[in-house]
């Protein structure tokens, strides 16, 4: 199955809305550019599998937005695991993140739609974190390769 990058999001402010574009800058210095988090750290991007965000949505009986769960990329052909702690994900050419955990949710998601805190909990559904080793211009649409550092 392909890897590809389905959307891409950022917030300028904290708690603010999630914008959606179709192309970012994504660099060491900064992360998904104009993102108020993307300062170099371990947490500096955070990426979201589609299909394991759907299975969260269907145990909630609820058809969400992905912006919903304040990811900066969402991707689709893969679902994360503790075994991809420590592999690279390249996007397009050129990106290289590094994935160092699991994004774990938070009440925010609770406050987003009762149960999703919970939902999200179980097998990575919430999504991994990650640090940029290598900058890139992305697209909606790019091929993803996930392997080994």
């Amino acid at each position: 199955m392909t890897v590809a990058l389905v959307s891409i999001a950022y917030k300028t402010v904290k708690r603010g809305p999630m914008n959606e574009v179709i192309t970012a800058n994504v660099t060491i210095d900064k992360g998904v550019e104009n993102d108020i988090l993307g300062r170099p750290s371990k947490r500096q991007v955070t990426v979201l599998s589609e299909q394991q965000w759907d299975k969260a949505c269907a145990a909630i009986n609820a058809d969400l937005s992905w912006l919903t769960r304040r990811a900066n990329l969402l991707i689709s052909g893969h679902e994360f695991s503790a075994a991809d702690v420590g592999k690279i994900i390249q996007i397009g050419d050129d990106l290289r993140l590094l994935v160092t955990g699991e994004t774990d949710p938070c009440r925010k998601m609770e406050q987003s739609h009762p149960g999703l805190e919970g939902a999200l909990t179980p097998d990575w559904r919430g999504g991994v974190t990650c640090k940029v080793l290598h900058s890139g211009l992305i697209y909606q649409n790019d091929t993803i390769v996930i392997g080994k550092s």
